[in-house]
């Protein structure tokens, strides 16, 4: 059982809470008798203010709209005024204007080119609004007159500000391409940049507003014949300073300027071989008569034609860049095309008349003439991508200019290879042209000049020959298939040179003489190939050309040789009696060791009076014939002296016994000397 004090001490704690709770409710019910109160309160004073607003709204709203009417009027009458402003103001352009457009746009061309845009505009207005009134006329006609004067302003600034650019500049802009870095590209200011910024400017004007081209026509116009006096002058320039010794160089060499770079001496491809061209030139020209002074200046013309072409190149791609900030995008093409026009035409005209002049030498015979066409064909070609890109664009009758010039010089090298090679092998066999000591012929120096020259030239030649072949293997051009050709026209030139030297040799009327010259001549041939690439590229088509001739002339030595056995036949022992020592010689023994002393006495001194005027022009070869016949005759008549020098078969043998040993070696040793 729960005890009594713990029950009544939770029924106290019981009707504790029982009482708070009670007061808790009074107080919240309290409460929402306040908030209900002040709930009413509210919606009475928000009740009372919309009622105030909606009389507020009532009086306001009549105003406002009162209010925006009177100020759409207010801008309508603004609108009004200013419209009525700018179509007076129309009225009053011809007269603001007309001093101006008289005075012309030199020194004030932005203000003047602003009173143009204000004329055009009021010339519009009264296009469309009243296209009767005098005004429209007025404002024309001053708006002609303004175009008119931007047209004379373009061409009197391109024709005072245009000016060739000189010689020296070109030069430098050449060897640039050599001596510069990439970031140091050079450029030419054609146009100051004051001016220039006007012509833009007018020329856009012209395009945008003035829906006139004349002025692109003016423009190339002007600048054609810049260029055309650029080159022109370039060349004048060669003509002025070149010598037979070298070409113009560059001032910008010698006073180094801190906006231009030290520049190298220009030079032309193959400028470096023009004293064998030279050389050449004369040496196949002496049939025809003196050249003197005829090769320089033509040296100088070809210098100064193949300038002229990488000068061209340079100029045309300066004055693109210059005509693409001037003349509109769809026009610049067909603009460009017509200003290199006569700039281009000249260069291929005389680049013709090189090769019309190269034919004309050719059916002369002059040969040295297509050594000319070599340096410039090899700079047109190395220019060629460099042409098509310039000309990218232009009409095909100015694209195929380049490649019509390179087929011609083509075809006539090619026809002048030929028939030199032709030339050699027909050569009259005269005896007035033959040389009396057996040394080199001209036939044969002259062609070994003219292949070695080739060697500077070797792919440009190759394509010569290429370019006749219609084979197949011709169609797939190769620098392989070139090479090879070009060795087979050697190895044909070489050829023929040696079925001309076999005739040749036979007008000797001494076989000696006769194998001698041979001698002299393939062993020039063959020095020559040995101290050139000639023998390298010979061996591409014939891979024993060097031993071939080595055994031709060492048959020319021993056919030589023989020429001896006259003299050692007469000491021969199989051709002499037999003697018994002690026995005394008949009369008929005697008589016939006396031939035999004198037949040999007299054929060395014979043949050593002869043989000393011939030649041999290699020491070496001439060392080695006259070593191998000193050792032959010295034996021979050495074991002769020995046998029958003590013989008594004469009371004088001093007579017959005129030579020691010794003396007839010194006497070999005088052939081939004339100085001896």
């Amino acid at each position: 059982m729960i005890p009594t004090e713990e029950v009544s001490a939770r029924r106290r704690e019981i009707e504790y809470k029982l009482k708070q709770e009670e007061l808790t409710l009074s107080f919240i019910k309290d409460s929402l008798e306040k908030s209900d109160q002040l709930t009413k309160n509210m919606v009475a004073i928000l009740s009372s203010f919309e009622s105030r607003l909606m009389k507020l709204e009532n009086s306001i709203i009549p105003v406002y709209k009162q209010t925006e009417n009177l100020q759409r009027l207010q801008e309508n009458v603004e609108k009004t005024l200013s419209c009525l402003d700018h179509v007076i103001s129309y009225y009053h352009v011809a007269k603001d204007t007309e001093k101006i457009i008289k005075e012309g746009p030199t020194g004030r061309l932005e203000e003047y080119l602003n009173c143009m845009d204000k004329i055009q505009k009021a010339v519009e207005y009264f296009q469309d609004n009243n296209p009767d009134s005098p005004e429209l006329n007025r404002v024309k006609s001053l708006f002609e007159r303004g175009k008119e004067s931007l047209e004379s302003e373009f061409r009197s600034l391109m024709t005072r500000h245009t000016k060739p650019v000189p010689p020296i500049l070109i030069l430098d802009l050449i060897s640039g391409d050599d001596d510069m870095e990439p970031q140091e590209e050079m450029f030419l200011e054609h146009l100051p940049e004051g001016v220039l910024h006007d012509i833009i400017c007018i020329s856009g004007w012209l395009v945008e507003n003035g829906r006139n081209q004349d002025f692109m026509t003016v423009y190339f116009q002007i600048r054609s014949v810049q260029l055309d006096r650029s080159i022109k002058g370039l060349k004048d320039h060669f003509r002025k300073n070149s010598s037979s010794t070298g070409v113009p160089y560059s001032p910008a060499i010698q006073n180094k300027r801190k906006d231009t770079p030290t520049k190298k001496p220009v030079k032309r491809p193959g400028h470096e071989h023009d004293l064998r061209v030279k050389h050449l030139s004369d040496a196949l020209s002496d049939k025809h008569g003196p050249a003197a002074g005829r090769d320089d200046v033509f040296d100088i013309e070809i210098d100064a034609y193949i300038h002229c072409v990488s000068a061209f190149v340079k100029l045309a791609q300066s004055e693109y860049q210059l005509l693409t900030d001037i003349v509109p995008e769809h026009h610049q093409k067909k603009t460009f095309d017509s200003l290199i026009q006569e700039s281009l035409d000249n260069l291929i005209m005389e680049g013709d008349n090189i090769v019309s002049a190269a034919r004309k030498a050719i059916i002369r015979h002059d040969y040295s003439a297509v050594l000319t066409i070599f340096p410039i064909l090899k700079h047109l070609k190395q220019m060629k991508p460099e042409f098509d890109q310039v000309l990218q664009g232009t009409a095909a009758g100015t694209k195929n200019k380049l490649p019509g010039l390179i087929t011609s010089m083509e075809t006539t090298g090619a026809k002048a290879l030929e028939e030199f090679a032709d030339n050699i092998k027909n050569d009259p066999d005269k005896e007035y042209n033959m040389p009396k000591d057996g040394t080199v012929h001209e036939l044969t120096s002259n062609a070994i000049l003219f292949l070695q020259q080739l060697l500077d030239f070797q792919e440009t030649a190759g394509a010569m020959l290429a370019s006749q072949e219609t084979s197949s293997s011709a169609s797939s051009y190769s620098s392989e298939f070139s090479r090879r050709l070009l060795s087979t026209y050697i190895c044909k030139v070489l050829g023929n040179l040696q079925l001309n030297l076999l005739s040749k040799s036979k007008v000797y009327e001494d076989p000696a003489l006769s194998a001698i010259f041979l001698h002299n001549n393939y062993n020039y041939i063959l020095k020559s190939l040995e101290k050139s690439e000639l023998i390298q590229l010979v061996a591409v088509t014939q891979k024993t050309a060097e031993r071939s001739y080595r055994e031709l002339i060492e048959q020319q030595i021993q056919t030589y040789q023989r020429s001896w056995l006259k003299v050692t036949d007469y000491i021969l022992e199989r051709n002499l009696p037999v003697f018994q020592p002690g026995v005394k010689l008949k009369d008929k023994e005697r008589q016939m060791i006396k031939e035999r002393f004198k037949g040999f006495n007299d054929g060395l001194e014979e043949l050593c009076k002869i043989q000393k005027a011939w030649a041999i022009p290699d020491m070496e070869q001439r060392d080695k014939i006259r070593r191998a016949q000193k050792t032959i005759v010295k034996e021979t008549y050495g074991a002769f002296l020995n046998r029958y020098g003590n013989v008594p078969f004469t009371k004088n043998p001093e007579k017959y016994i005129k030579y020691q040993v010794d003396q007839v070696g010194e006497m070999i040793e005088k052939l081939f000397d004339t100085s001896a």
